[in-house]
């Protein structure tokens, strides 16, 4: 009797494991989820990184395969093999206020070398809060950021919770271009003494760079770059030629596509297709002389949430094509462009089937990477299928 008891213990052990290890490897399969998706020149699979992420911001891929990726809230983590870390320490103080927060993420052409990496993120002080620039060093185990200092701050803050931009592109010589929005205040975009509604362009340590525009005059702030801009959260530089690229927010309609040069306006809000919240029409119409037109226009808006240009192995037949995140229609645009850079036809991926994309990131390998917008956030893996017919 006692050893059929003994038995019957052994064989339901064995039953638990079997269980176990059968809930572990469904577990496992759940956060590799896959899904294929068609697309006009290549089938793509979406792979489900990592979920639980708060409202992520921004990713940035690291040397040694793990993704760093900030959370509007103000935390910073580390995803490493489907795994989100603990909040890693040192980063600065964030005023989370209306779309403020801890915003992009760039890492300094150096990284593998020195660990340093740049953040813009809303900042509080006298007035209210607006847009800072902090550089850092992500420890070597990934578990804190060392030396952080903050290298710039807007020049008027408001109590607004709108409009904080706000992305970085690194230049081939170190210098960062970012931007700042309106900050719900429009005619701030058209004063050059105002840092709001503008590019900008500093050096590593925050101060001016030597190509900016109003450096060593009385006609505007020395770290503009471009002004008329309404919202730019996305921000990149061609790898190919140098070509800074921009997309903003419009009102309703006219979110746009730009190439911010130095000293140009961009018209916000003078000048932009659709119009205001209000229904009215903008001042000038959608143009008018001294306002740069934009490369592209949404018209209704897909409110863009950032912006690649696509320079990768995974999908030669995208070479040089716009890559841009849309928050409202949820989707991606695949933009190409001629030989002149104009855009010449759209493609939108993934329309309403993974949520609001608010990261667009190439990858070293060519795969996209993305961020959903949402309290419980992934980030995801775009690859090329590989099933054939």
């Amino acid at each position: 009797m006692r050893q059929e008891k003994q038995r019957l213990k052994n064989t339901l052990m064995r039953a638990t494991a079997v269980l176990f290890l059968a809930s572990t490897l469904l577990a496992a399969s759940a956060k590799a989820e896959t899904r294929e998706f068609p697309s006009k020149k290549a089938a793509l699979v979406v792979e489900t990184l990592a979920t639980g992420l708060n409202q992520p911001w921004s990713v940035e891929a690291l040397p040694d395969g793990a993704y760093l990726v900030s959370e509007k809230g103000g935390t910073l983590r580390l995803v490493r093999g489907h795994q989100i870390s603990a909040p890693i320490s040192g980063v600065p103080e964030v005023a989370t206020t209306g779309q403020g927060g801890l915003l992009d993420i760039a890492l300094a052409p150096d990284f593998s070398a020195s660990r340093t990496l740049y953040l813009t993120y809303s900042a509080r002080g006298d007035g209210g809060s607006g847009t800072a620039v902090a550089k850092a060093k992500l420890s070597i185990d990934g578990t804190k950021l060392e030396d952080t200092t903050r290298i710039f701050l807007m020049s008027r803050l408001t109590p607004r919770g709108q409009h904080f931009g706000s992305r970085i592109a690194i230049a081939k010589d170190g210098s960062l271009f970012f931007g700042i929005g309106d900050r719900g205040e429009g005619e701030r975009a058209q004063d050059p003494r105002d840092h709001a509604g503008a590019i900008l362009h500093i050096n590593p340590d925050g101060s001016p760079h030597a190509d900016n525009p109003f450096l060593g005059t009385s006609e505007g702030l020395a770290e503009i770059w471009s002004k008329g801009h309404r919202n730019p959260q996305g921000l990149t530089i061609d790898s190919k030629d140098g070509t800074l690229l921009s997309t903003e927010h419009g009102a309703r309609g006219g979110d746009e596509i730009n190439n911010p040069q130095p000293g140009r306006n961009y018209g916000w809000p003078l000048v932009s297709f659709g119009r205001h919240y209000s229904g009215a029409e903008f001042d000038l119409g959608s143009a008018a002389k001294g306002y740069e037109p934009p490369l592209y226009y949404w018209d209704p808006s897909i409110a863009p949430g950032a912006i690649a240009v696509y320079r990768g192995a995974m999908f030669p037949e995208w070479d040089g094509n716009l890559i841009v995140g849309a928050l409202k229609y949820q989707l991606v645009a695949r933009l190409e462009r001629d030989d002149s850079g104009a855009v010449i036809s759209e493609e939108r991926l993934f329309d309403g089937e993974l949520g609001r994309i608010r990261d667009v990131v190439v990858a070293p390998d060519g795969a996209l990477l993305l961020l959903t917008d949402d309290p419980n956030g992934s980030l995801l893996r775009v690859s090329r299928s590989t099933v054939t017919d």
